[in-house]
């Protein structure tokens, strides 16, 4: 006897497991190209301490910044580079180090900061900018030590100009130090302040008194990394804090806000019943 048609209709449904899409998670910390490659560059440059003691001498008297190679009155003092070295010391001391302890702690302080700022000039803005604030960094440092024999070395007046700089937008609404913050790369381009309306953000005073302290209480206090043979190049990172600052619109790519948007746009928390 042939069998009654199979009905599917009348089955009782299977009990199949839900599908569930998950929204995809970002990632706790996450750096820019720009930024990985110049850490790793920093990091592979550093590798020169291990050379011979007279070749890393000569790498630092090469492409350290020195005031007394820019001394007219130098007579029979050689300093190595010639007058190439009076060029390009403006900005390649900032990739030289004493010790990983000062590699790691710049390097620490650039990440938050730097990652924003990468994310919002991109790479060509972003490698320019960090030059012109070692630059910066470079001649505040002369004019304060004309005729100081001692090298200066590290990307500190870089890394200042960088925090300087995404200050200028880090507290608006929605940036990565507000408390309502979009992900990372929405964050980094939120309109900034103008400067005048910064510099009236308690957030950014209490910023800037904080760095400026710290700055004061390791440069005054003479507190080095390395206390035997190494002092705080205050006045550099000054410089490069101040070249942040004030020529940040230069290189920012993401369109000004009007002074009332910005007033409203640096809100943080919305007004809740």
């Amino acid at each position: 006897m042939d069998s009654p048609p199979h009905n599917s209709s009348q089955d009782p449904p299977l009990d199949l497991p839900a599908a569930h899409e998950e929204a995809p998670r970002e990632p706790v910390l996450t750096l820019p190209s720009a930024l990985t490659a110049y850490v790793v560059l920093l990091a592979v440059i550093h590798l020169r301490v291990l050379l011979p003691p007279e070749l890393e001498n000569w790498t630092i008297d090469v492409f350290g910044f020195i005031p007394k190679r820019y001394d007219s009155s130098l007579l029979n003092l050689q300093i190595p580079g010639g007058t190439g070295a009076k060029v390009w010391t403006f900005v390649t001391y900032s990739l030289l180090h004493a010790n990983l302890t000062h590699l790691g702690f710049n390097v620490l302080w650039l990440l938050p900061f730097g990652s924003a700022l990468a994310r919002r000039f991109g790479a060509v803005r972003f490698f320019l900018f960090l030059a012109v604030t070692a630059a910066a960094g470079a001649l505040a440092h002369l004019l304060t030590h004309e005729h100081a024999v001692a090298p200066m070395i590290g990307a500190s007046a870089s890394v200042s100009g960088a925090m300087a700089a995404a200050i200028r937008f880090a507290f608006v609404r929605g940036s990565f130090l507000s408390f309502n913050r979009s992900d990372a790369d929405t964050a980094a381009r939120v309109p900034a302040l103008p400067l005048s309306r910064a510099l009236r953000d308690g957030r950014v005073i209490g910023f800037l008194a904080v760095w400026f302290g710290v700055n004061i209480i390791f440069g005054v206090g003479a507190i080095g990394i390395d206390a035997e043979t190494t002092s705080v190049a205050w006045q550099a990172h000054i410089g490069g804090f101040f070249a942040g600052l004030l020529l940040f619109t230069l290189f920012d790519p993401v369109p000004r806000v009007r002074n009332d948007a910005a007033d409203a746009s640096s809100q943080d928390v919305s007004d809740r019943i």
